[in-house]
Formats: C-alpha cells, structure tokens, sequence
C-alpha cells in the first residue's frame, strides 16, 4: 500500500508514518479494510481487498474522506463524533454502494486506535462481505415459505417433531383437526400439546402405547387411526425425518376421514336400502330370503313372502302431486312396520310395491298376516286436510312349496296379486300352483304363435252368412285357424286369442287378419263374387291410434271398396272412453266400412251409445240360440234384441245356429241372417267358393242341412 501523491507535506509525512506502522497488517487481513487518520479524517492505507469490494482502482480509497466511503446516517453520525472526538466502536450491518453500482451488505466494525506520530487516533475500519451469507439466509427463507406455505396448503394437518418429541413445526390444519386451543400453542409448551393430544383420543392408553413403539423404533414407518371424543376418525401416518441420511426426527400427518368414511357408510346402506323410506331393498330382501330359506332346508318349517301393491296409488299422485304422494307411502311404511312381527322384514320394491317376509309361517298365519296389513293399510288416511281411504292387493308364495329364491317366490306372489288385482282389488290370494303350470303353457303357447305368424302359418277360414229367407250367402265371417304340432294339431281359437289379447300379440295377428281378409274379399269381387267379409277386431287393436289409417291403408293397398269389409266389435269397445270410440266409429263409417256388435247382449251396452254409434248389425251371442226355440229366457232375450234392433233400424244376424227348429223360430221373430253349422261350418276359401252361385247374375238359392265340422 502506498499513501496518496500529491497531498500536503505534513499529511503525506504523516500518513507515510501510519502507512508504514500499520501497513503489514492492514495487507494480511483477508477482509476490505482501511486506516482513516483521526486529525485528517481521510483515508491513509487500505488493502486490495477494500479496492475490490468497493470497485476502486489500486491505491483509489488513499485520501479519500472517511465519511464518504460508507454513507449510512449511522456512518454519518460516527465520523462527526469522530471528528469532536467522542467515536468509540462501531460494529452493525450495512450497506455500501460499490463504484460499480453494485450494492453490497457487510457487517461494518470501526474501532480507534493510539498509534504513530504523536500518539495520534486512527480508525480502523474493516467490511466483511455478507453478500454470500445474505445470498443463502435468502434461499433458506425462501425455502422455509415454500415449506410453510405447502405445510398450509395440504388437506392433512402435519407435525414435525425431533427425536426426543419436541415440536419442531406444525400446520393450522393440524390445530384445527385436534382443536387445540391458540394460546396452548402460542405457549410453545410441548408437554402440554402432547398432553391435549392424549386426552383428545378414546383411548389415550393405546395411542401412549403406540407412541412409545414409534418413539422406539426411530426408522419406523407406521399408520393407524384414531377416534376422538368429538366422534371425528382421525388417520395418522408417521415417517422418520431424515438429514444429511440420519434420522432426526419424525413427521407425522392426521387426516380427517370422518366425511369420507360417512359417505361410505351412506352410500353401502344406499345399496341395501330404499334411499326415501329406509327399508329394506330388493339386494337386503334377496339376502334376506337366502337366509331364511337356508335355515327351513336345515331345520325344516315355512315362510311366507308377501308382495303387497296399492291400489289406484297413481291417481293420488297425479291429483295431489308426487310430493304428497311419498308422504302418503311414507305412512305406508310407519304403518307395515307397526303391524309385522319383530324379525319380519318389510321391504319396498319400488313405486308403490312392497314385499313381507313372514318368518316360521304356514299357510293359516300367512293368511292372518295378509288380513292384518290389509286392515292396516286401509285405516283412513289424511294428508292437508285432504281424508282419503287406500287399498292394497297382496300375493302371498310360500317357501319351499312355491320356491326357494326371491326371484321364483316373487313371481309367484305377483301372478296371485294380478289375480287380486282383476278380481276386483283390496283383498289377498295364495299363488296356485297350476296356474303356474298353466302360465308356463301360455308362454309356450306366446312364442309358437309369434313363429307362426312370422311364418305365415295362419289361415283364414270363412263361415257363410246366409240371408233367412232365401238361403242365399250374403257374406262371410273371417276366423283365424292355426295348426302346430307341439300343441297337438288344431289349436282352437280360444285358447290362443286370449293369450294373445294378454300378451299385446293380438295387434298384430289383427292386423294379420285384416289383411288376409281383404286381399281374399277383393279377389272375389274381380272374380264376381261380392260378398262382404267380417273380421273380428279386439278392444286393444281398436284402440290402436292408428287404427282407422291403418284400416284406410289396407283397403287402398288391395283396391277393395270399404263396403265389402265389415268390422265386429265387442260391447265392451263401446264403453271405454265413449268420446274417442264415437270419434273413431265416425271415421270408420265415413271413410264407408260396415260396423257390427259382436256377441251382443253377452257385454254391457248402453242405449243411448246404440243410438248415436253408426252400427248398422247386431250379432245374437250363440249363448242365447243353443236354448231355443225351447228355453223361455233364451226365447225372450232374443225378442227384446230383435225389437231393439228393428226401432234403431239395425239388422241382426244370429250365430251358431245349428237346427231348422232354432232357424224357423228366429226368422218367425223377425231375425233376417244367420250363420252356423246348419249351413256350413268355417271353410277354406276354395271349399266357401263352392258354395258361392256359378252365376253371378242368377244367385242359387241353396237347401238348408246341418253339417258336421
């Protein structure tokens, strides 16, 4: 180090003295320093390492003032007390501006010392460059944030302890899981912590002796649960901490599983439960079933299932509204379960169904309970004020005789509800075995009729409709035959229609039917022959929206005039929505097609639907011709329907008519066509041909006989 050229004599004789005293050891210290002189204030040596933390040349600071060098006010007010000669030690951190720009933080020590010419003072001033140290406490802080602020972000509350069980650091998740008080923490009293932590658990005795196990086994990773007084389920987990690769302590992290585990809870009773009642389920009521049925094949004895359904529960809901309805199917429930026996099972089905299970039951007490519940379920009722009266209709199958699954019992016990159902309602039935057998025949009885009329295998035969007077056909009645031969050749139209009428097949064997009929009637009418041909049209094809279209549809895709084609009806189409068969009637009878009743006085008819309905024939029911002319009651009904015809101007034609005596007699009453086996029977198209006149123009008037089918 060299003193500042061009200074004054006696500053520069002087500095040269301080320089040359001082200059060996300012140089060996590894930290900037320099040497300021107490009478001058400037600087009179410094070593390279002050020149380089300050961004000055070599020998630059020599002769600078003291208080220009670092400029904090606390620098500031040092050097003037310096300068009255009060200065003592300065030692703190600061910040100094590098010629550079740079700005640099140092912990800054200034002491005085006696020394050179005169015992002059001298300063010492000496910057340790904290830039490194400020660089990693910034990177440590910055980490400890990031630290804290993912130890805050996570769901689990978290606890760092050493390894003696001090508390090193914690999240608000951790204080809010364990509630612990804030002044308990802000006390940093670990004992008292770990104490709270203690009394929060059922059982404090456990959770003592799992700590001491994990405090035991350091390099331990384990995981359990906890339940707290508050009924919170708390999982804790815990892991060593490890630093530098030696365990220096532990983490342990709680979460709360309360809400979850609920909703597991809620969601398994969901499965096995009706969500709006709280009964039983279809998956409970299986097991159920199971259960009892495994204990009467090991012990023996019976049990009873019951399917009970409300009667008209829909018109509750449709006028009173859906929400009125649960209420209603909730007393439902309250009631069904305060009428069963403790250990029975009342279950919901769903909408308004549901199932009984009747523990060590035979037949009598089956019966006894079925009573009960109907007894019960029909106690008035009243819903805002609203007084009301239900009914329900139950199946009762018994274990084993009627099955022993849920599935074969519950089906058994729906066929006798339906039994119930259209026997009137409001009352219980046991399931009949051979209705079973008999309900297993329709269905085989279903499908062959659906692969026979896939296949074409029906046919029509055509029974003569033969004017009274002068034995001359004036029409034909289409009927349906069918051969197979799983059911033993001929199967008899009354059998399989009325599984067809239950099954829905019956619309498309109708449509079958018509079709065939019409494209046989137009085939006669080109060959000359115009006879019209009836076709019987049940309740459902009837009510088919596209009923008239499809009728309009057929006539036009065969080119046959609507009047040759003629519709039998049943009186109970005439009773059902009176409005919209009067609208259908008229649209039949417009678009030019001939309307009949079948069967009639068998059914219920109204007089006044007779009188407004466009029906132009009345057919008399083969019930009320076998009698005659014999049997007063038959004689008499079959006057009152020919008088009632002839004020309504309708023709009547009697069926099944089979001896001359029951002809003679209806034609002395004023009947004008009939039809039965005195004339023929149903033949096929070729065989009714035959009987048809060779002549178009010269009807044959043929002989009466009875003819044997």
């Amino acid at each position: 180090m060299t003193s500042a050229v061009g200074a004054p004599p006696d500053i520069e004789r002087s500095c040269h003295v301080a320089v040359q005293a001082w200059v060996s050891l300012v140089h060996s210290l590894p930290d900037a320093t320099w040497v300021v002189d107490g009478a001058t204030m400037r600087v009179v040596a410094a070593n390279p390492a002050a020149h380089a933390l300050l961004g000055h040349a070599a020998n630059a600071l020599v002769g600078e003032r003291a208080d220009v060098l670092v400029f904090t006010p606390e620098d500031l007010a040092y050097w003037d007390d310096a300068a009255c000669g009060r200065a003592g030690t300065l030692e703190s951190e600061a910040t100094v501006s590098a010629a550079d720009g740079r700005t640099v933080h140092v912990m800054r020590s200034i002491r005085a010392f006696q020394g050179g010419p005169g015992d002059g003072t001298y300063y010492t001033v000496v910057l340790t460059d904290l830039t490194v140290r400020r660089l990693a406490e910034d990177r440590r802080e910055q980490a400890l944030a990031e630290l804290q602020a993912t130890l805050e972000s996570t769901a689990d509350g978290i606890l760092v302890t050493d390894l003696g069980g001090r508390i090193r650091v914690f999240n608000h998740r951790f204080a809010e899981i364990w509630a612990i008080p804030a002044d308990l923490l802000a006390a940093h009293e670990d004992d008292s912590v770990h104490e709270w932590l203690r009394r929060s658990v059922t059982d404090a005795e456990g959770y003592e002796g799992r700590l001491r196990a994990i405090s035991n086994a350091t390099l331990m990773s384990a995981s359990d649960r906890l339940i707290l007084h508050s009924g919170q389920i708390v999982e804790r987990v815990t892991q060593p901490l490890w630093v530098r690769g030696r365990p220096m302590g532990r983490v342990y992290s709680f979460r709360d599983l309360s809400e979850r585990i609920a909703a597991d809870q809620r969601i398994a009773e969901l499965s096995h439960t009706d969500a709006m009642t709280g009964l039983p389920n279809r998956s409970e009521l299986t097991a159920a079933v199971e259960r009892a049925s495994a204990q009467i094949k090991s012990k023996g004895g019976q049990f009873a299932l019951m399917l009970v359904d409300l009667d008209r529960f829909r018109s509750i809901n449709d006028s009173l509204g859906t929400a009125t309805g649960d209420r209603v199917l909730m007393e439902v429930t309250r009631r069904l379960r305060e009428c069963m026996r403790q250990g029975d099972v009342v279950a919901r089905m769903g909408g308004d169904q549901f199932a009984l299970l009747v523990h060590h039951a035979d037949p009598a007490a089956a019966e006894t309970a079925a009573k009960r519940v109907i007894d019960t379920v029909s106690q008035p009722s009243s819903v805002d004020g609203m007084q009301f009266t239900l009914t329900c209709s139950i199946g009762v199958a018994m274990c084993p005789t009627h099955g022993r699954t849920l599935d074969e019992l519950l089906g058994n016990a729906e066929e006798a509800m339906r039994r119930v159902k259209q026997a009137g309602r409001g009352s219980w039935r046991v399931h009949n075995m051979r209705r079973e057998e008999d309900r297993r025949v329709e269905m085989r009885l279903d499908h062959a009729m659906r692969q026979a009329l896939a296949g074409d295998r029906f046919r029509l035969h055509y029974q003569p409709q033969v004017d009274m007077a002068t034995g001359v056909i004036v029409g034909a009645e289409a009927l349906i035959r069918w051969r197979d031969a799983e059911f033993g050749g001929d199967v008899s139209p009354a059998r399989f229609i009325p599984v067809a009428e239950q099954s829905g097949l019956i619309i498309a064997i109708g449509d079958w039917v018509m079709t065939e009929a019409v494209r046989q009637a137009a085939q006669w009418v080109r060959q000359g022959w115009r006879v019209p041909v009836a076709i019987n049209v049940s309740a459902l094809q009837f009510q088919q929206p596209v009923f008239v279209d499809r009728v309009a549809a057929v006539l036009a895709a065969h080119g046959l005039e609507p009047q040759w084609l003629e519709l039998e009806l049943t009186e109970s189409i005439l009773v059902h929505d009176a409005a919209d068969t009067l609208n259908r009637l008229n649209a039949l009878a417009r678009l030019g097609v001939r309307l009949s009743i079948d069967d009639f006085g068998t059914g219920y008819s109204s007089l006044s639907y007779l009188k407004r309905f466009p029906i132009g024939k009345l057919k008399i029911d083969r019930s009320f011709v076998r009698g005659l002319p014999d049997d007063e009651s038959d004689a008499g009904i079959v006057r009152a329907i020919l008088q009632m015809a002839k004020a309504l101007g309708m023709k009547v034609i009697a069926e099944g008519v089979e001896t001359e005596g029951q002809r003679q007699f209806l034609q002395a009453a004023g009947c004008s066509e009939f039809q039965g086996f005195l004339y023929a029977p149903a033949l096929d198209s070729r065989r009714f041909e035959e009987r048809l006149p060779v002549h178009v123009d010269e009807p044959e008037t043929l002989p009466f006989r009875l003819v044997q089918a």
